[in-house]
């Protein structure tokens, strides 16, 4: 058998392998609508976790003090700060009753551990009902907080949130920030909602302190430096205990990071995760990125072939459409519109970043979380 021909049925077994993963796995959440009914408010406390955020402390806790919800504490927490970040949280503390501070000084057993920070945090916070997000976030709605809480049941104890990212006009890493949130957002929600949870977004999820005490917190994976959130959601996750939330009001609004090199020594600190997931999610994930790559490998070797174009126009196609669909669908849900014609040209970039980064990652290991 020739090798184009073998060539030719991997990228056959790579397509049905795509095809399959988005109309089985993915489609199911492209095409769910959000819930939003609220329900009675519940008491919350919001925890926030900062390093040397001072700036943007004081420019987004008031849309979280101005939240519409009747009962809620906000437990601020400086960790070991270098700026003015403890500063601002007092100012802030002082002006409002409803605010408690937490100063963590350095420790030298959890030194740029943001997972012992944000454990004092948890401890000091007065409610069962925990939501949380991070200083350089900005909640969609006034009614963030409603929606977020409205989630929780006797059987619910986890709301998985989506954090999006401030759109920037002409800006290439901009868009393929926020392609790679929407395509990470696709995949923990469609996940969760086949019953097989794997991660959340630590910029916004919710959990209750009951389930964080009972699960010994972050005892399991303390000594990996990053993962507060998706380690922590993967070690407790279920198909029972786990709830979704994306209305719009819902979303959480960052600041995507600048340049591309601050982008990738963030991505280089999240991806030091994946391999800590249980092997479950670990071969669901790794077989739908493996098959993403060797899309792209496959698919432009096979042009420089004598493969008749027909079958390689049909094959790319049938999965460019259903990827457009499926990702189109959830892109409008999280009103990210303009990412989709870009879509197939922004996934290519992407893939091959990660695969830089996991190369990156072999050689040598992110250390702090900032």
């Amino acid at each position: 058998m020739a090798f184009t021909t073998l060539l030719f049925y991997a990228f056959f077994v790579v397509v049905i392998i795509q095809v399959v993963y988005y109309t089985s796995f993915l489609f199911s959440f492209a095409i769910k609508r959000p819930e939003s009914r609220l329900k009675k408010q519940i008491p919350v406390s919001v925890i926030i976790c900062a390093k040397n955020e001072a700036q943007n402390l004081e420019k987004n806790l008031p849309s979280i003090l101005n939240q519409d919800y009747s009962n809620f504490e906000i437990v601020l927490v400086n960790d070991s700060s270098s700026d003015e970040t403890l500063e601002i949280m007092e100012i802030f503390a002082s002006q409002n009753t409803n605010i408690k501070l937490v100063d963590v000084k350095s420790n030298e057993a959890f030194w740029g551990n943001k997972k012992y920070a944000l454990t004092l945090g948890i401890k000091a916070s007065k409610n069962d009902f925990l939501v949380f997000t991070d200083a350089d976030c900005v909640p969609n709605s006034k009614l963030w907080l409603s929606h977020m809480s409205a989630h929780f049941s006797n059987e619910k104890s986890i709301v998985l949130g989506y954090g999006a990212y401030a759109k920037k006009k002409f800006s290439f890493l901009n868009k393929l920030i926020r392609f790679e949130t929407v395509m990470t957002a696709l995949q923990y929600f469609s996940y969760a909602k086949l019953e097989l949870p794997y991660m959340g977004v630590g910029r916004n999820m919710a959990y209750r302190k009951e389930l964080f005490f009972n699960n010994r917190g972050f005892n399991n994976h303390m000594s990996i430096k990053s993962g507060d959130d998706d380690l922590f959601i993967n070690e407790v996750a279920n198909a029972k205990n786990t709830a979704l939330c994306f209305s719009k009001e819902s979303f959480t609004i960052s600041e995507a990071k600048p340049s591309f090199i601050s982008w990738i020594i963030q991505k280089r600190r999240h991806i030091t995760t994946a391999k800590f997931y249980k092997l479950k999610h670990q071969i669901i994930l790794g077989v739908f990125f493996i098959s993403q790559l060797l899309f792209w490998v496959l698919g432009i070797s096979l042009i420089f072939t004598s493969t008749p174009w027909e079958w390689l126009l049909a094959l790319a196609g049938t999965r460019f459409v259903i990827q457009w669909l499926c990702f189109g669908l959830t892109a409008k849900k999280f009103e990210e519109t303009d990412l989709i014609l870009l879509a197939p040209f922004l996934e290519l970039f992407l893939i091959t970043t990660q695969l830089s980064i996991f190369i990156a990652n072999k050689i040598s290991k992110p250390k702090h979380w900032k």
